[in-house]
């Protein structure tokens, strides 16, 4: 088995109900992955009850013993299962919203003392495993806290939950010891491949949630740097040359934009975790960052810097992510999944209401290698990057009039269908049935205006050919 956290890499945002612009909450991430090509399908998986089975993972040798009944889910698995299922994110039908996972660094000093279990809980596993049996965000880590006492860790990875009122973010940093604090309803936070939970205050439950027995932990192995505080970053975490151009540009650039106001340099170890944001935040704020690429500063590696500078941050948005999804809870309880297949950057968040039976087959059935005979969205959209990025300069500007077309007509179809909802008083399975239709009309709509495009581009792309020449016009 290869180590997890050499496999994927992904950047988190988190805005809490009264930071939001529109009062929802939102969790969100981009899926990264080592290699460009990694196709995802998008699935409801349905409620179950009176079961007898026993998960296994098919990345590593975890087994764990199913409950009898789960809750209908969605998420957004892997095509194959070399790598384990990978749910990684999605709304159960108690309106709980789950991504996993941010994959995190520990050091070794605290690794020592407590190393994973590589035959215990994985990115791959999480969401499967937690999911479809919890009733709130709450809920969400004691439940995944209690799977790793029993089975330990395999991987330090940090977990986003969701509900309607709250938005929890858990850190695994070890093979046993974890945080979680809840995201403070007006603020904000950004996750990017580092241990980021800072004080833990152990007199507040309300608000922080710990493995058991973790400050003995510290104490007995003296592990913390800090006279007379628990900060988690600073015990657990790591600050490396790695960390200074791989992760802590992509959180000064996610603040830069959320707190123009206020100064800090991308190498900074000391950038704070939880955030107050200078305005409210909307979703397309939240899209900004996952599509971003160090846009309008020198680091930008599509701009006009110099060579050393354009490569010397990891961007945000890559050509190895796997999906970029947002999980809107919103006001009227009802969740929305943005997801986005292709590269985030060139590529629309397509809405999907996640109180449904079942997804658009483009978004189901999605096959491993590209066939042009498929109707599958994942290839759809991986295409469109490709093409755009080819001819940046000069698609760039009508694949973002293209984004903002569909993101305009994507706020208008929500809005319409929460009115409809509403005027109708929709409830049970005819509410169900209603968005699962609705659904379909999205990708429908969506689908065809990508097609259409492409076509522009295409038909555009043949006169920059670079076998052109011109000498007389009747040549």
């Amino acid at each position: 088995m290869i180590d997890r956290i050499e496999k994927s890499a992904c950047t988190s945002v988190m805005v809490g109900k009264k930071a939001s612009l529109n009062g929802s909450t939102y969790i969100a991430r981009n899926e990264d992955r080592l290699v460009a090509i990694y196709p995802k399908r998008f699935l409801i998986q349905p409620a179950i009850t009176d079961r007898t089975e026993t998960y296994k993972s098919t990345y590593n040798k975890l087994e764990v013993p199913l409950p009898k009944s789960g809750y209908r889910y969605s998420s957004t698995p892997n095509v194959t299962m070399e790598d384990g299922i990978n749910e990684e994110d999605g709304f159960n039908e108690k309106g709980v919203g789950e991504s996993a996972t941010e994959s995190v660094y520990a050091n070794e000093r605290v690794l020592a003392c407590d190393p994973y279990n590589k035959d215990g809980l994985a990115e791959d596993s999480m969401t499967t495993l937690v999911l479809p049996f919890i009733n709130s965000a709450r809920e969400g880590v004691q439940y995944l806290g209690k799977l790793i006492e029993k089975y330990g860790a395999a991987e330090g990875n940090g977990v986003q939950f969701s509900d309607r009122n709250e938005i929890w973010y858990m850190e695994i940093a070890t093979g046993h010891h974890w945080v979680a604090v809840r995201i403070p309803d007006d603020c904000y936070a950004v996750a990017a491949n580092q241990i980021a939970i800072e004080e833990i205050n152990f007199n507040d439950s309300v608000n922080f949630m710990w493995s058991n027995g973790i400050q003995k932990f510290v104490t007995q192995n003296h592990l913390n740097p800090d006279e007379g505080k628990f900060n988690f970053r600073h015990i657990f975490g790591t600050n490396t040359e790695k960390d200074h151009h791989y992760n802590t540009p992509r959180v000064w650039f996610a603040q830069r934009y959320l707190n123009p106001e206020v100064k800090q340099e991308p190498e900074s170890p000391n950038m704070p975790f939880i955030c107050k944001p200078s305005r409210k935040i909307s979703l397309e704020d939240i899209q900004y960052i996952l599509k971003s690429h160090y846009n309008e500063t020198k680091y930008d590696p599509l701009g006009n810097g110099d060579s050393h500078d354009r490569k010397k941050y990891r961007a945000i948005s890559l050509s190895r992510t796997a999906n970029s999804h947002i999980l809107e809870m919103q006001s009227n309880g009802e969740g929305v999944q943005w997801l986005s297949f292709g590269v985030p950057a060139f590529c629309p968040h397509i809405p999907f209401f996640t109180n449904a039976d079942d997804t658009d087959p483009s978004y189901s059935n999605t096959p491993v290698k590209m066939d042009i005979q498929t109707d599958s969205a994942y290839w759809l959209y991986e295409t469109l990057a490709m093409i755009v990025e080819s001819h940046y300069a000069d698609f760039i500007q009508a694949d973002l009039d293209f984004q903002k077309e569909l993101s305009q007509w994507s706020h208008i179809k929500v809005d319409e269908v929460n009115t409809y909802v509403t005027t109708h008083n929709l409830k049970g399975e005819e509410l169900t049935k209603f968005l699962t239709d609705k659904n379909h009309e999205i990708v429908a709509h969506c689908n065809q205006r990508t097609k259409e495009f492409i076509a522009e581009l295409i038909t555009r792309g043949t006169e920059l050919s670079g076998l052109t020449f011109k000498m007389d016009p009747n040549l």
